[in-house]
């Protein structure tokens, strides 16, 4: 299935992004190459496509990636439900440390602290917000770029603040929140779509 085409033909509109989105995709790409992973985080609707995202990643999407016959004998009768995975860590799931954490130090950095303790050097950071200027998603991504991680941008409106701090940023050209979060779900369906095509060939 080419994912790719099928996004421009469900969602026309999408396609004066096409540059972008294919850059978001390349740069998944290459940091899961290399071994990396994939960090997400965002606000209210976006927290939810964040958690969403992990679960497209972490196990199989269209595929149901069975592992490889001598690795599934590895784990016994546990290989046979074993699917093959893309390391992604949602920001938003971590209750006791993200409350902990805006209660005792500072509510804004909630994001960038995980960032601190999981983000590596080789890592991307998908940061989600429909202004692009939602102050903890900003600091998550000012952190991520300390530390040597790539970030991507997916925001509506003007981009905000995402749009100079991303090395790139998917800004869809729409004002209302409901409607950029409408476009946010099927760009992001794709990558998910795309990286398991890449990485699953056999299924």
């Amino acid at each position: 299935m080419n994912h790719i085409e099928r996004l421009w033909s469900r969602y026309p509109d999408l396609r004066v992004l096409e540059k972008e989105i294919i850059k978001g995709y390349e740069i998944m790409e290459e940091a899961y190459s290399r071994g990396g992973k994939l960090l997400v985080c965002g606000n209210g609707g976006s927290a939810a496509d964040s958690d969403h995202i992990v679960g497209e990643l972490m196990k199989g999407f269209y595929k149901q990636r069975r592992l490889p016959k001598d690795e599934r004998a590895k784990y016994g009768e546990l290989g046979e439900f074993l699917q093959g995975t893309l390391t992604a860590i949602a920001l938003t799931q971590h209750s006791a440390l993200s409350t902990a954490f805006l209660n005792d130090v500072e509510p804004s950095m909630v994001f960038a602290q995980q960032v601190m303790g999981y983000g590596r050097p080789g890592d991307v950071l998908l940061a989600i917000s429909t202004s692009g200027s939602s102050d903890n998603v900003v600091k998550a991504a000012r952190v991520a770029r300390a530390r040597g991680l790539q970030v991507i941008g997916l925001t509506g409106r003007d981009g905000g603040q995402l749009r100079e701090l991303g090395d790139v940023c998917v800004t869809v050209p729409l004002q209302i929140t409901a409607d950029i979060q409408e476009h946010h779900l099927p760009i992001y369906h794709t990558w998910c779509a795309m990286l398991e095509e890449h990485f699953f060939p056999e299924g």
